[in-house]
């Protein structure tokens, strides 16, 4: 697939919303897989049928975690979606695991199961390019600004990303996954004394809970976590179910709001944390 710049549809949207922005608050929460939009100028290239319901979006993650601008919390979310190109992806598309599951690329040409998401023109170099400065860019330059901005006022800061997946992808894993699942690379991503109270939160709901398997945290977690500097980085990875109907389709209010009480204390304890490392 190749486009020329004069024919390619300048975006209707920003490739990101900011919400909630608060310099003052040392936490920012990262939604970067519930976009849904495609440009026109490259929807025809895809299996229409597919584009109807983009099986590979976390729905609704952006709702869930809604109430943290209340606990004066920034959120960032993206507003295309990971199939025009995926947020959390090496930016030159190098695998993140090397396990043998099925890993979707920075611009995915199938989904989760290897099935074709694209009817014959697969996006090109140019193409590749051109979206890596339209839509990846300008969503880690984002980041960036504003975690310089809460680390002017702070000596740490959190980044949270956050996420969710069908109970069971048998291109990744062959057993359901866990309900809950943190990522800290393998603890290098955050201060310890974080993934302590992340982790006994989480491991002491009333949801199933691992830690750093199958998912160890994405590009995003693994670029921005830089604990020497100040900033720390979180990857929650849930079940889809856990908030949505067995369908994994349609948003399930009483078991939203289950889960983001469980959500709002993990948020509680994460920023009593940060105040103590910040007053040491």
């Amino acid at each position: 697939m190749s486009i020329s710049r004069k024919d390619y549809e300048l975006p209707s949207l920003m490739p990101f919303e900011v919400t909630d922005f608060n310099p003052n608050s040392p936490i920012l929460v990262s939604v970067p897989h519930c976009g849904i939009a495609i440009p026109k100028a490259i929807k025809d290239a895809y299996v229409s049928e597919k584009i109807q319901f983009i099986d590979d979006t976390d729905w609704y993650v952006d709702k869930l975690y809604d109430f943290v601008g209340h606990m004066g919390v920034t959120l960032i979310k993206a507003n295309y979606s990971r199939w025009v190109i995926d947020l959390n992806r090496n930016a030159e598309s190098k695998p993140l695991y090397d396990d043998g599951r099925v890993i979707t690329a920075l611009t995915p040409t199938s989904d989760f199961n290897g099935e074709s998401i694209y009817q014959n023109n697969e996006p090109d170099s140019t193409e590749i390019q051109r979206r890596i400065e339209t839509y990846y860019s300008p969503y880690y330059n984002k980041i960036e600004e504003l975690l310089q901005a809460k680390r002017a006022n702070f000596e740490h800061v959190l980044f949270f990303d956050a996420h969710s997946i069908r109970q069971f992808v048998p291109g990744i894993r062959a057993e359901p996954f866990p309900d809950l699942i943190l990522g800290d690379v393998d603890e290098t991503s955050a201060h310890p004394d974080l993934i302590k109270v992340a982790t006994n939160m989480l491991d002491n709901s009333p949801y199933s809970f691992q830690h750093n398997d199958p998912f160890k945290g994405g590009n995003l977690t693994r670029h921005f976590g830089n604990p020497d500097q100040g900033i720390h980085a979180l990857q929650l990875e849930m079940s889809k179910i856990l908030y949505m109907y067995d369908t994994e389709t349609l948003y399930h209010e009483g078991r939203a709001e289950k889960v983001r009480s469980i959500l709002k204390g993990l948020f509680q304890e994460l920023l009593g944390t940060l105040t103590k490392l910040n007053h040491q």
